[in-house]
């Protein structure tokens, strides 16, 4: 195995037919998408090493534990208790093609049901205009670059985080950023001369390098980025609440469903390959914005 895959794996241990199990597995992904399924995997095997079970010879009710372990002990969200189980099927499913295992332990367990709307809620449009101001008028020129990629093109945090200074060019007389993003996609964000501005403050005298940095002046990762939103959260003069860099990615989706954007050009804006995606946003938007309790509250003003 070459050194990526050697690095991938380190955490299958000293068995063989394991690590190239985890090998097999992971080569079908790229990018982050390798990063994220690695890393399910490798809380698996530390579930099954803590409880002395070996991952090739477990039966489908240790597989049940270990999802109700995510649920009860860890606490973990459905949707990521569920994406965590649907990775540890991937992988039994993997070695029962390659003829590792005869039959797959995850076959038929539960997964919690996710809901359909997204658990997330964006930033109201007057928050999201005071989260801008206060990026805006930061003397950190990385902050406007930050919360406008985000909530103005509706990037990934990873895909803001590796963007580089030369990733700026130009395409049919438009200003565009090159994106790599899911499964190494290249894609042509085109810049809003806002967004352009604040590229440009980020950027200074630089051609190349991260167009993101944090103190230390180096690339900016998804922490750092979490840290500077939820500084610029403080310092704005609205209450906003307690920020991590996908609300503006959700924000980014419903202001612009709010703003009369039809939902597949949202889908196409967002590059959601699944247009159930999209719809998950414009759910959780429309349930409190056209809830019923307004409607009663209205009927009785004069009680009231």
């Amino acid at each position: 195995m070459g050194t990526s895959s050697d690095i991938d794996v380190a955490f299958a241990g000293d068995d063989l037919v394991l690590r190239l199990a985890c090998a097999a597995y992971l080569g079908r992904f790229t990018g982050s998408s390798r990063i994220h399924c690695g890393s399910d995997l490798r809380l698996y095997f530390q579930w099954c090493a803590e409880h002395q079970l070996l991952p090739l010879l477990v039966a489908r009710a240790e597989v049940e534990r270990y999802v109700r372990w995510m649920q009860e002990i860890r606490r973990f969200k459905p949707s990521t208790v569920a994406r965590r189980a649907a990775v540890l099927s991937g992988f039994y499913r993997t070695c029962v093609i390659d003829g590792v295992i005869d039959h797959s332990p995850a076959e038929y367990v539960r997964r919690p049901r996710v809901p359909n709307e997204s658990p997330t809620l964006g930033l109201s449009h007057l928050q999201f205009e005071a989260l801008l101001t206060a990026a805006r008028d930061s003397t950190n020129p990385f902050d406007f670059a930050l919360t406008t990629t985000l909530g103005l093109l509706g990037l990934r945090i990873f895909e803001a985080c590796k963007s580089d200074v030369d990733d700026v060019g130009e395409e049919h007389g438009h200003r565009v950023l090159r994106v790599i993003g899911k499964g190494s996609k290249l894609a042509l964000i085109p810049l809003p001369p806002a967004v352009g501005r604040a590229i440009d403050r980020a950027a200074g005298d630089r051609a190349r390098g991260p167009l993101l940095l944090n103190t230390q002046g180096r690339r900016m990762d998804r922490h750092c980025a979490t840290r500077r939103l939820r500084h610029l959260a403080k310092q704005s003069p609205m209450r906003l609440p307690h920020m991590h860099p996908h609300m503006l990615r959700h924000t980014f989706v419903t202001t612009m469903l709010d703003a009369g954007v039809d939902l597949r050009d949202v889908q196409i804006a967002a590059r959601h390959a699944d247009p159930r995606t999209t719809r998950r946003y414009d759910r959780a938007r429309t349930n409190l914005d056209r809830h019923p309790n307004y409607v009663l509250a209205a009927y009785m003003a004069s009680g009231t």
